[in-house]
């Protein structure tokens, strides 16, 4: 129930969260930040946060006191309303200075002018930062800052920048092993461009720069964390970041491997229990999950006919999915491996890891955008030098079809899986109106930008022959997909509540989403991991030497 003078405007449960986050650091001690538990929307982001919380409490104070207080809950006065939302709006300037100076490294070219009005207008930052109401543009600018950084050969400064990353989200966790093994090889050793032989390691070796490297990011996480190590709260804090005991899944599953494992298993279930299938196969059905309709909010998942799925297996598929990109990247460390390797990185972490939220899928593509940034297109307003600028480390780094695919089939899947968090009425025009929008205006724009494959995968007619389509540079399967949007979502957004009402098997339009979302998130996976195994294996090839007579 609203109190009296609360905003009648839309807003989430983070909005609460963070309002709460406010009058904890505000009102409360240090030692009692990850202690305190008034509210079930606790202190769980690490502690640089916390204290960006803290600085934003003390103008809060000033708007409305009543803000600050830990026992107003749900609190949502419109000068509530309107400082908070107008702080994210602020906080995003961070990004905008990140993709300017992006912009400026990487090339004032149509293809990174496109990226960057791209990321800068994401309808998933839009959607989750603006109407859901987080932080994400002012750290994904935090993060691009640090690529920027390394694009630049200031390698210690992009590291030291990660770590405060780490320090104010942990999600960033997800492409620590690429950062891990990027800034040993390209930082700790001489050569680093070249592929390094094992007899020649220790010679290239540079303990004096690890020593560095390793003290700049530990005196980071000492400033962090020691008043915490002092205090003897660790594992409290701990318990906050991570708290393993929540189950596999979200009530709303995200669109990754788990949902479609998730959801196989409740079509097993189905034919289990209602076709003669059931025995035929010997499908046995574990009781437990026959009236679960939806998992994941706490302990641990039950599946109905498929195994199990613990913490220690997601960890165990999410290493073996990073792994290949990551040894790509150590055998040659180059930028535009590296990217690439974030990229891979945080897919294996959304698509196989515990508990994930469907806002993360906002890590893959924005990484992916970077990645794509760093790539020269054939416009012919290019320029001259364009040739030369898409060379590094002897290198040709062309922005491919394949590149493109990949990205507009995983933004859209993964932007429109978001969509369920806005589930009032009032919302649906504008979370559609903005994803449609960005989907043609940056489809359009990278078709200008994308090579031709006369004979290619990537050639295939538009569902539209002959017609100017932003789809003609998807194959047909994939225009296919696209379009398969429009009827699934048709259904998701106005004919099941047509059909069923508001309440009855309410979670079937979330689970159409989810896995219809999955398998695009899964193929983009496919076809990016694809291209960047290619590409990597091409260029380690040994050159064949010439014969001379």
């Amino acid at each position: 129930m609203k109190k009296k003078g609360d905003s009648k405007a839309f807003h989430s449960t983070d909005f609460e969260v963070h309002r709460n986050w406010l009058a904890i650091t505000h009102s409360l001690p240090i030692s009692k930040w990850y202690i305190e538990d008034t509210s079930e929307w606790t202190l769980d982001y690490p502690p640089f946060f916390a204290w960006f919380e803290k600085l934003l409490s003390f103008f809060g104070a000033m708007v409305d006191p009543a803000m600050v207080q830990v026992d107003n809950l749900e609190h949502a006065s419109t000068a509530t309303v309107y400082f908070q939302r107008s702080t994210v709006i602020v906080s995003e300037l961070v990004l905008f200075w990140a993709l300017q100076r992006m912009l400026a490294v990487m090339g004032n070219r149509p293809l990174q002018k496109l990226i960057n009005w791209s990321l800068f207008l994401n309808p998933g930052l839009l959607m989750v930062d603006n109407m859901h109401f987080q932080y994400n543009g002012f750290l994904y600018g935090i993060l691009i800052h640090s690529l920027v950084d390394a694009k630049q050969g200031k390698l210690l400064r992009s590291g030291i920048l990660f770590a405060v990353l780490l320090n104010f989200k942990h999600i960033f966790l997800y492409i620590a092993p690429s950062y891990f093994v990027f800034l040993l090889r390209a930082y700790c050793f001489e050569n680093s461009e070249n592929s390094i032989r094992a007899r020649s390691w220790i010679s290239a070796f540079r303990p004096t720069r690890l020593i560095i490297l390793g003290l700049s990011v530990v005196a980071v996480f000492a400033l962090s964390l020691g008043p915490f190590v002092a205090m003897h709260q660790i594992p409290q804090l701990v318990t906050r970041l991570f708290p393993f005991k929540r189950g596999l899944t979200h009530s709303y599953w995200a669109a990754n491997l788990w949902a479609l494992y998730s959801f196989v298993d409740r079509l097993l279930i189905l034919v289990a229990s209602k076709t003669p299938l059931g025995k035929l196969w010997n499908l046995s059905v574990d009781p437990s999950a026959l009236s679960a309709t939806t998992r994941g909010l706490v302990g641990d998942t039950a599946f109905g006919v498929l195994p199990a799925v613990t913490a220690q297996h997601t960890l165990m598929v999410t290493v073996a999915l990073m792994l290949p990109s990551l040894v790509v990247l150590f055998r040659r460390p180059t930028f535009d491996r590296f990217v690439g390797s974030l990229t891979l990185s945080a897919f294996a972490s959304f698509l196989a890891g515990w508990h994930v939220h469907e806002k993360a899928i906002l890590l893959v593509t924005v990484v992916m955008s970077v990645a794509l940034a760093n790539k020269v297109g054939t416009s012919p307003n290019a320029g001259a030098g364009a040739g030369a600028l898409a060379r590094e480390n002897g290198q040709q780094q062309m922005l491919s079809q394949r590149d493109v695919r990949a990205f507009l089939i995983v933004s859209l899947a993964g932007y429109v899986g978001l969509w369920p968090l806005f589930f009032t009425r009032a919302e649906t025009p504008i979370k559609v109106g903005i994803t449609v929008a960005w989907f043609v205006l940056v489809a359009g724009g990278l078709e200008q930008c994308t090579p031709r494959q006369a004979n290619g995968v990537g050639a295939s007619p538009s569902i539209a022959a002959g017609s100017r389509s932003v789809l003609r540079q998807l194959t047909v399967l994939e225009q296919m997909y696209v379009v398969g949007f429009v009827p699934v979502q048709a259904y998701v957004l106005a004919v099941h509540g047509w059909v069923f009402g508001e309440d009855r098997m309410a979670f079937l339009p979330l689970m159409i989403t989810s896995v219809y979302c999955a398998a695009g998130v899964v193929y983009g996976w496919l076809l990016y991991s694809y291209a960047f195994m290619e590409s990597g294996m091409q260029a380690d090839k040994p050159k064949s030497k010439k014969k001379t007579r």
